[in-house]
Protein backbone atom coordinates (compact mmCIF):
# COMPACT_ATOMS: atom_id res chain seq x y z
CA UNK A 1 0.00 0.00 0.00
CA UNK A 2 1.32 3.52 -0.77
CA UNK A 3 2.46 5.54 2.22
CA UNK A 4 2.37 9.27 2.94
CA UNK A 5 5.37 10.62 4.84
CA UNK A 6 5.81 14.11 6.25
CA UNK A 7 9.13 15.92 6.29
CA UNK A 8 9.52 17.00 9.95
CA UNK A 9 11.35 20.22 9.04
CA UNK A 10 9.43 21.59 6.08
CA UNK A 11 6.08 19.90 6.68
CA UNK A 12 6.25 18.69 3.07
CA UNK A 13 4.41 15.45 2.29
CA UNK A 14 5.94 12.69 0.16
CA UNK A 15 4.16 9.69 -1.38
CA UNK A 16 6.12 6.45 -1.17
CA UNK A 17 4.57 4.36 -3.97
CA UNK A 18 6.11 0.97 -3.29
CA UNK A 19 3.85 -0.72 -5.83
CA UNK A 20 6.13 0.97 -8.34
CA UNK A 21 8.99 -0.53 -6.39
CA UNK A 22 12.30 -0.60 -8.19
CA UNK A 23 15.84 -1.80 -7.70
CA UNK A 24 18.89 0.26 -8.65
CA UNK A 25 19.28 -1.72 -11.87
CA UNK A 26 15.73 -0.78 -12.94
CA UNK A 27 16.56 2.90 -13.40
CA UNK A 28 17.46 3.91 -16.94
CA UNK A 29 20.51 6.14 -16.76
CA UNK A 30 22.30 7.44 -19.84
CA UNK A 31 25.87 6.18 -19.97
CA UNK A 32 28.41 8.87 -19.18
CA UNK A 33 30.59 9.47 -22.23
CA UNK A 34 33.34 12.05 -22.61
CA UNK A 35 32.76 13.90 -25.87
CA UNK A 36 35.99 15.88 -25.85
CA UNK A 37 36.57 18.99 -27.94
CA UNK A 38 37.53 22.44 -26.73
CA UNK A 39 37.05 22.98 -22.99
CA UNK A 40 37.33 26.51 -21.52
CA UNK A 41 37.95 25.05 -18.05
CA UNK A 42 41.07 23.06 -18.98
CA UNK A 43 44.64 24.28 -18.29
CA UNK A 44 45.99 26.39 -21.11
CA UNK A 45 42.60 27.97 -21.79
CA UNK A 46 42.54 30.32 -18.81
CA UNK A 47 42.27 33.40 -21.03
CA UNK A 48 38.87 32.19 -22.29
CA UNK A 49 37.30 32.54 -18.83
CA UNK A 50 36.77 35.70 -16.79
CA UNK A 51 39.66 36.54 -14.45
CA UNK A 52 39.98 34.13 -11.51
CA UNK A 53 38.82 35.30 -8.08
CA UNK A 54 40.50 32.44 -6.20
CA UNK A 55 43.21 29.95 -7.09
CA UNK A 56 44.92 27.13 -5.18
CA UNK A 57 48.10 25.30 -6.09
CA UNK A 58 49.84 27.65 -8.51
CA UNK A 59 53.39 28.19 -7.31
CA UNK A 60 54.45 31.56 -8.62
CA UNK A 61 53.62 32.55 -12.16
CA UNK A 62 51.04 35.03 -13.35
CA UNK A 63 47.29 35.05 -12.65
CA UNK A 64 45.08 33.25 -15.16
CA UNK A 65 47.81 30.89 -16.30
CA UNK A 66 48.22 27.13 -15.96
CA UNK A 67 49.84 25.31 -13.03
CA UNK A 68 46.79 25.49 -10.74
CA UNK A 69 44.98 22.74 -8.83
CA UNK A 70 41.67 24.59 -8.41
CA UNK A 71 40.34 27.83 -9.84
CA UNK A 72 37.24 29.93 -9.13
CA UNK A 73 36.10 32.27 -11.89
CA UNK A 74 32.97 34.38 -12.47
CA UNK A 75 30.42 32.63 -14.64
CA UNK A 76 30.72 33.91 -18.20
CA UNK A 77 26.93 33.89 -18.50
CA UNK A 78 25.81 34.83 -14.98
CA UNK A 79 22.30 34.57 -13.60
CA UNK A 80 23.02 37.75 -11.59
CA UNK A 81 25.64 40.46 -12.05
CA UNK A 82 27.82 41.99 -9.37
CA UNK A 83 27.90 45.60 -10.65
CA UNK A 84 25.16 48.04 -9.69
CA UNK A 85 22.61 48.84 -7.01
CA UNK A 86 19.57 46.82 -6.00
CA UNK A 87 17.15 49.73 -6.63
CA UNK A 88 14.18 48.04 -4.93
CA UNK A 89 10.82 49.20 -6.26
CA UNK A 90 7.16 48.54 -5.69
CA UNK A 91 4.58 48.44 -8.45
CA UNK A 92 1.19 48.05 -6.79
CA UNK A 93 1.16 44.58 -5.25
CA UNK A 94 4.35 43.65 -7.13
CA UNK A 95 7.99 44.05 -6.03
CA UNK A 96 11.08 44.19 -8.16
CA UNK A 97 14.80 44.94 -7.89
CA UNK A 98 17.85 44.80 -10.11
CA UNK A 99 19.45 41.39 -10.61
CA UNK A 100 22.45 42.06 -8.41
CA UNK A 101 24.49 39.15 -7.09
CA UNK A 102 27.51 37.03 -7.87
CA UNK A 103 27.67 33.85 -9.94
CA UNK A 104 30.92 31.88 -9.84
CA UNK A 105 32.25 28.57 -11.15
CA UNK A 106 34.51 26.36 -9.03
CA UNK A 107 36.76 24.33 -11.34
CA UNK A 108 37.50 21.35 -9.12
CA UNK A 109 40.42 19.77 -11.01
CA UNK A 110 42.79 20.59 -13.87
CA UNK A 111 42.14 17.10 -15.29
CA UNK A 112 39.24 17.09 -17.75
CA UNK A 113 38.54 13.39 -17.11
CA UNK A 114 38.23 13.65 -13.31
CA UNK A 115 34.78 13.00 -11.88
CA UNK A 116 33.83 14.59 -8.57
CA UNK A 117 32.92 11.24 -6.99
CA UNK A 118 36.45 9.99 -7.61
CA UNK A 119 38.50 13.15 -7.11
CA UNK A 120 41.85 12.67 -5.35
CA UNK A 121 41.44 13.51 -1.63
CA UNK A 122 43.49 16.70 -1.82
CA UNK A 123 41.33 18.09 -4.65
CA UNK A 124 38.13 17.14 -2.86
CA UNK A 125 39.38 19.02 0.21
CA UNK A 126 40.34 22.06 -1.89
CA UNK A 127 36.81 22.15 -3.31
CA UNK A 128 35.21 22.39 0.13
CA UNK A 129 37.80 24.97 1.19
CA UNK A 130 36.92 27.03 -1.88
CA UNK A 131 33.23 26.94 -0.93
CA UNK A 132 34.11 28.23 2.54
CA UNK A 133 36.56 30.89 1.42
CA UNK A 134 34.31 32.30 -1.30
CA UNK A 135 31.27 32.49 1.01
CA UNK A 136 33.43 34.25 3.60
CA UNK A 137 34.63 36.79 1.04
CA UNK A 138 31.19 37.44 -0.49
CA UNK A 139 29.70 37.96 2.97
CA UNK A 140 31.62 41.24 3.12
CA UNK A 141 29.27 42.68 0.48
CA UNK A 142 26.29 44.14 2.35
CA UNK A 143 24.06 43.72 -0.72
CA UNK A 144 24.12 39.94 -0.33
CA UNK A 145 22.05 37.98 2.19
CA UNK A 146 22.76 34.40 1.16
CA UNK A 147 25.19 32.30 -0.88
CA UNK A 148 23.95 29.04 -2.37
CA UNK A 149 26.52 26.44 -3.42
CA UNK A 150 25.46 23.67 -5.77
CA UNK A 151 26.64 21.10 -8.30
CA UNK A 152 24.90 19.71 -11.37
CA UNK A 153 26.29 16.40 -12.59
CA UNK A 154 25.00 14.91 -15.80
CA UNK A 155 22.86 16.34 -18.56
CA UNK A 156 19.59 15.42 -16.81
CA UNK A 157 20.74 17.39 -13.76
CA UNK A 158 21.49 20.53 -15.75
CA UNK A 159 25.24 20.21 -16.38
CA UNK A 160 26.30 21.96 -19.59
CA UNK A 161 30.07 21.36 -19.38
CA UNK A 162 31.88 18.01 -18.99
CA UNK A 163 34.80 19.33 -16.93
CA UNK A 164 34.09 18.75 -13.23
CA UNK A 165 32.86 21.98 -11.65
CA UNK A 166 30.39 23.34 -9.15
CA UNK A 167 28.84 26.77 -8.80
CA UNK A 168 27.84 29.37 -6.25
CA UNK A 169 25.40 32.24 -6.46
CA UNK A 170 25.30 35.14 -4.00
CA UNK A 171 21.74 36.43 -3.58
CA UNK A 172 20.31 39.70 -2.26
CA UNK A 173 17.35 37.81 -0.76
CA UNK A 174 16.87 34.56 1.15
CA UNK A 175 15.72 31.58 -0.95
CA UNK A 176 12.22 30.33 -0.14
CA UNK A 177 13.54 26.83 0.63
CA UNK A 178 16.00 28.18 3.20
CA UNK A 179 13.30 30.36 4.79
CA UNK A 180 11.08 27.30 5.12
CA UNK A 181 13.88 25.32 6.77
CA UNK A 182 14.65 28.17 9.16
CA UNK A 183 10.99 28.60 10.09
CA UNK A 184 10.41 24.87 10.55
CA UNK A 185 13.56 24.48 12.64
CA UNK A 186 12.70 27.48 14.81
CA UNK A 187 9.16 26.20 15.40
CA UNK A 188 10.54 22.85 16.56
CA UNK A 189 13.11 24.58 18.79
CA UNK A 190 10.51 26.83 20.39
CA UNK A 191 8.43 23.75 21.24
CA UNK A 192 11.17 21.34 22.36
CA UNK A 193 14.17 23.58 23.07
CA UNK A 194 16.32 21.36 20.83
CA UNK A 195 17.66 21.49 17.28
CA UNK A 196 15.58 19.23 15.03
CA UNK A 197 18.62 18.30 12.95
CA UNK A 198 20.48 17.20 16.09
CA UNK A 199 17.47 15.10 17.08
CA UNK A 200 17.34 13.53 13.61
CA UNK A 201 21.05 12.67 13.75
CA UNK A 202 20.69 11.19 17.23
CA UNK A 203 17.73 9.04 16.21
CA UNK A 204 19.32 7.84 12.98
CA UNK A 205 22.54 6.88 14.77
CA UNK A 206 20.49 4.83 17.24
CA UNK A 207 18.11 3.17 14.78
CA UNK A 208 20.61 2.68 11.91
CA UNK A 209 17.85 2.04 9.35
CA UNK A 210 18.56 5.17 7.30
CA UNK A 211 22.23 5.63 8.22
CA UNK A 212 24.37 5.19 5.09
CA UNK A 213 27.81 5.87 6.56
CA UNK A 214 29.60 7.96 9.16
CA UNK A 215 32.98 9.08 10.37
CA UNK A 216 34.07 10.89 13.52
CA UNK A 217 32.64 14.23 12.40
CA UNK A 218 29.86 13.57 9.86
CA UNK A 219 26.94 11.33 8.99
CA UNK A 220 25.25 10.49 5.70
CA UNK A 221 21.63 9.43 5.91
CA UNK A 222 18.64 8.90 3.67
CA UNK A 223 15.94 11.33 4.90
CA UNK A 224 12.65 9.97 6.25
CA UNK A 225 10.61 11.69 3.49
CA UNK A 226 12.88 11.80 0.41
CA UNK A 227 11.91 13.55 -2.81
CA UNK A 228 13.85 11.11 -4.95
CA UNK A 229 15.18 7.55 -4.72
CA UNK A 230 18.67 7.61 -3.19
CA UNK A 231 18.35 11.17 -1.85
CA UNK A 232 20.93 11.68 0.90
CA UNK A 233 21.87 14.32 3.45
CA UNK A 234 25.35 14.88 4.86
CA UNK A 235 25.40 16.61 8.26
CA UNK A 236 28.02 17.42 10.90
CA UNK A 237 27.50 15.41 14.09
CA UNK A 238 28.28 18.43 16.24
CA UNK A 239 25.76 21.27 16.14
CA UNK A 240 26.80 24.18 13.95
CA UNK A 241 24.69 26.47 11.78
CA UNK A 242 27.54 28.00 9.74
CA UNK A 243 29.50 26.20 7.06
CA UNK A 244 32.00 29.08 7.01
CA UNK A 245 33.07 28.27 10.58
CA UNK A 246 34.49 24.88 9.56
CA UNK A 247 38.28 24.59 9.89
CA UNK A 248 40.49 22.56 7.57
CA UNK A 249 40.32 19.46 9.80
CA UNK A 250 36.52 19.48 9.68
CA UNK A 251 36.55 19.98 5.91
CA UNK A 252 38.93 17.02 5.55
CA UNK A 253 36.33 14.89 7.36
CA UNK A 254 33.62 16.30 5.11
CA UNK A 255 35.66 15.51 1.99
CA UNK A 256 36.19 11.93 3.17
CA UNK A 257 32.51 11.19 3.82
CA UNK A 258 31.40 13.04 0.67
CA UNK A 259 33.73 10.89 -1.42
CA UNK A 260 32.49 7.68 0.20
CA UNK A 261 28.85 8.74 -0.17
CA UNK A 262 29.11 9.50 -3.89
CA UNK A 263 31.12 6.34 -4.56
CA UNK A 264 28.37 4.32 -2.87
CA UNK A 265 25.79 6.04 -5.06
CA UNK A 266 27.90 5.42 -8.16
CA UNK A 267 28.30 1.74 -7.21
CA UNK A 268 24.50 1.37 -6.98
CA UNK A 269 23.64 3.35 -10.12
CA UNK A 270 26.69 4.08 -12.31
CA UNK A 271 26.75 7.49 -14.00
CA UNK A 272 23.58 8.62 -12.20
CA UNK A 273 22.93 12.36 -12.72
CA UNK A 274 22.51 14.29 -9.49
CA UNK A 275 22.41 17.71 -7.89
CA UNK A 276 23.86 18.63 -4.54
CA UNK A 277 23.29 21.86 -2.64
CA UNK A 278 24.68 23.39 0.53
CA UNK A 279 22.20 24.80 3.05
CA UNK A 280 23.79 27.03 5.66
CA UNK A 281 22.75 30.01 7.77
CA UNK A 282 22.12 33.42 6.17
CA UNK A 283 25.09 35.77 5.90
CA UNK A 284 25.76 37.81 9.06
CA UNK A 285 22.93 36.11 10.96
CA UNK A 286 25.18 35.00 13.81
CA UNK A 287 25.19 31.48 15.21
CA UNK A 288 21.72 29.87 15.23
CA UNK A 289 21.06 27.32 17.98
CA UNK A 290 18.02 25.96 16.12
CA UNK A 291 19.59 25.41 12.67
CA UNK A 292 22.19 22.96 11.33
CA UNK A 293 24.13 23.37 8.07
CA UNK A 294 24.09 20.38 5.71
CA UNK A 295 24.42 19.15 2.15
CA UNK A 296 21.53 17.56 0.25
CA UNK A 297 22.26 15.17 -2.63
CA UNK A 298 19.31 14.49 -4.96
CA UNK A 299 19.74 12.04 -7.88
CA UNK A 300 17.65 12.73 -10.98
CA UNK A 301 15.77 9.44 -11.19
CA UNK A 302 12.13 10.54 -11.26
CA UNK A 303 10.35 13.22 -13.27
CA UNK A 304 8.44 16.24 -12.02
CA UNK A 305 5.07 16.24 -13.82
CA UNK A 306 1.58 17.69 -13.43
CA UNK A 307 0.75 16.09 -10.09
CA UNK A 308 3.98 17.29 -8.49
CA UNK A 309 3.65 20.83 -9.89
CA UNK A 310 0.01 21.07 -8.90
CA UNK A 311 0.34 19.74 -5.35
CA UNK A 312 3.94 20.13 -4.20
CA UNK A 313 3.92 16.40 -3.39
CA UNK A 314 6.71 14.18 -4.70
CA UNK A 315 6.15 10.53 -5.67
CA UNK A 316 9.03 8.24 -4.75
CA UNK A 317 8.96 4.56 -5.82
CA UNK A 318 11.45 3.43 -3.14
CA UNK A 319 11.54 3.77 0.62
CA UNK A 320 14.60 5.46 2.12
CA UNK A 321 15.16 2.36 4.24
CA UNK A 322 15.48 0.25 1.09
CA UNK A 323 17.78 2.67 -0.70
CA UNK A 324 19.90 2.95 2.45
CA UNK A 325 20.34 -0.83 2.48
CA UNK A 326 21.54 -0.80 -1.12
CA UNK A 327 23.95 2.06 -0.38
CA UNK A 328 25.37 0.42 2.75
CA UNK A 329 25.90 -2.88 0.94
CA UNK A 330 27.48 -1.29 -2.13
CA UNK A 331 30.81 -2.80 -3.11
CA UNK A 332 33.38 -0.01 -3.10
Amino acid sequence: MPELRRDPILGRWIIIAQERGQRPTDFLVEEYKVKGGFCPLCPGNEKTTPDEVLVYGREGGYPNTSGWQLRVVPNKYPALIIEGDLDKQGEGVYDRMNGIGAHEVIIESPNHLDRFSHLPPHLMLLTFKAFRDRIHDLAKDCRFNYVVVFKNFGKAAGASLEHSHSQLVALPILPRMVISELEGSLSYFNYKDRCIFCDIIRQELQQKVRLVCENDLFVTLTPFAPRSPFEMWILPKRHNSSYVEQDDAALAGLAAIFSETLRRLDACIPHVPYNFVLHTQPLRSGSLEYYHWHFEIVPKLTSIAGFEWGTGFYINPMTPEETCRYLREANL
